[in-house]
């Protein structure tokens, strides 16, 4: 689609092979001077919650469904919901999902016993519904589904509709629980409540944190300083991986999280430069697996693939993300770890990536079949060993602002980054906007255009409000001011 703009972007990287590094955005750049720092895990932030726990009104269990990153957020906000409703939460359980095809369970990606032991002064936490109320969960007489709360629910939709219910049976089970608490308003202690579950009770299991310190190890080659992002993620498993390298400095790595999947792609409804085939071939997924977007696509107007992308609605391809790599002055040599599933289009879509990128690695390339085994089946546990490897890596580029991964990722970098773990965030409106002039633009005027695209989206603001707090960490609820 861009041949023109991918030659000249190909000789810039030639003629820059043997120019000193430049900075690269390697600091975030932040919209206020002072320092923040994590403190979600200050526990005299809590005592209000500490005294109203006397009395419980009962038991909460929670069925979230989605992969690893939904299942996420579903836990972190099933423990503020449990605090919010002075109740015990039943250790939540994933739905098995026909898209996911994972069977993995609490255990099986998080180390269980630290999670209730981190979370014991703020909310009881058991791993099994009493014996005496099974016949109640049984007979679903207190089950609330996601189609009787509303995304972004309210404490008083909670407080309302299902308080009721946990104090008449004594139990509550939400099932296929996603995103259903919003971020504002919230009382102070619950949030906070919440950030410390992301951010510091859930720890990935023994087995996916050694797995991911050996992919940060050979990415790096040699052992780096142990900042409190590596600690996070990794715990005592970087210690027994890291390799010492002498007066060798580590290698430095970019992190890619390309959303360009077929699932993806054929929701976008966008138009790839495929031409017939590839129409043909995304109609027929459409029609496997997404029923109802062709039903809702009957009723309402239609809109073009070139209006989609001219307001941003178009995931990036790996063309268009190999050029703002490029536009961005990272050099040929760069080292890029690649997160995500298959690439839609294979290896013939990625040539433009690998030919300018080559030293690009994925868990695949980095782990021994023997290493990758434990996970083969299991695509949560691989999407955690992809959160790691992007969380730790010295900068993270995302290429769909919206991707559950993308968020939680750049938020952890926000929380235990210390402002030297920047995220890039192009914005796929203004990159669409600048891309209609591929054909005569100066690779000159598209690098300064790509650039300022990119340090606008660099800037780590303040968590406005009713967004995101997994996202967007950086508030009094979650964080502390130096």
């Amino acid at each position: 689609m861009y041949s023109r703009l991918l030659n000249l972007a190909s000789n810039s990287l030639a003629k820059n092979v043997f120019k000193p590094d430049t900075p690269n955005f390697r600091e975030e750049r932040s919209s206020k001077s002072s320092q923040w720092k994590p403190c979600a895990d200050n526990n005299k932030a809590t005592t209000a919650l500490v005294r109203s726990r006397e009395l419980s009104n009962g038991y909460i269990m929670v069925s979230a469904n989605g992969g690893l990153n939904q299942q996420r957020v579903a836990i972190c906000n099933a423990v503020a919901v449990a605090a919010l409703l002075n109740a015990t939460l039943v250790l939540p359980r994933f739905l098995y999902s026909n898209v996911w095809k994972d069977p993995s369970q609490f255990g099986d990606i998080y180390q269980e016993d630290r999670f209730i032991e981190h979370l014991k002064d703020e909310v009881d936490i058991v791993k099994e519904l009493p014996q005496h109320l099974k016949s109640t969960d049984d007979k679903n007489l207190s089950l609330v589904t996601d189609t009787e709360l509303v995304k972004e629910a309210k404490p008083v939709d909670y407080i309302e509709h299902v308080l009721p219910l946990l104090k008449k049976y004594g139990m509550v089970h939400l099932f296929g629980y996603g995103n259903r608490l919003g971020f504002d308003p919230l009382p102070f202690d619950v949030q906070r409540l919440r950030c410390k579950c992301n951010f510091h009770a859930l720890k990935f299991a023994p087995k996916i944190q050694e797995a991911g310190s050996l992919l940060v190890k050979r990415i790096r080659r040699y052992e780096t300083s142990r900042s409190k992002l590596d600690e996070a993620l990794l715990g005592e498993s970087m210690a027994r991986n890291s390799v010492k390298g002498g007066d060798q400095e580590p290698l430095k790595y970019l992190a890619l999280h390309l959303r360009f999947e077929e699932d993806m792609v054929a929701y976008s409804l966008c138009d790839f430069g495929g031409g017939e085939t590839e129409r043909k071939e995304l109609q027929a997924y459409r029609e496997d697996h997404f029923p109802l977007l062709l039903k809702r696509l009957k009723k309402s107007k239609f809109v073009s693939p070139e209006e989609l992308r001219k307001t941003g609605k178009c995931p990036l391809t790996p063309e268009e993300a190999t050029l703002v790599l490029a536009g961005l002055g990272f050099k040929r040599g760069t080292y890029i770890y690649l997160a995500g599933s298959q690439i839609y289009g294979g290896p013939s879509r990625m040539l433009p990536l690998t030919t300018l990128y080559p030293n690009l690695v994925t868990k695949e390339t980095l782990l021994t079949p023997q290493e990758l085994a434990p996970f083969k089946n299991f695509s949560s546990q691989l999407a955690a060993l992809d959160f790691i490897a992007c969380a730790a890596s010295d900068v993270f580029a995302m290429t769909d602002s919206g991707s559950q991964l993308s968020s939680l990722v750049s938020g952890f970098r926000t929380y235990y980054g210390n402002g030297h773990a920047p995220t890039l965030r192009p914005n796929k409106k203004r990159l669409a906007a600048i891309l209609s002039g591929s054909e005569t633009i100066k690779w000159k005027t598209f690098e300064d255009r790509v650039r300022k695209m990119v340090e606008e989206g660099n800037k780590v603001r303040l968590r406005p409000y009713g967004r995101s707090i997994y996202r967007q960490p950086k508030c009094p609820e979650c964080m502390c001011k130096f």
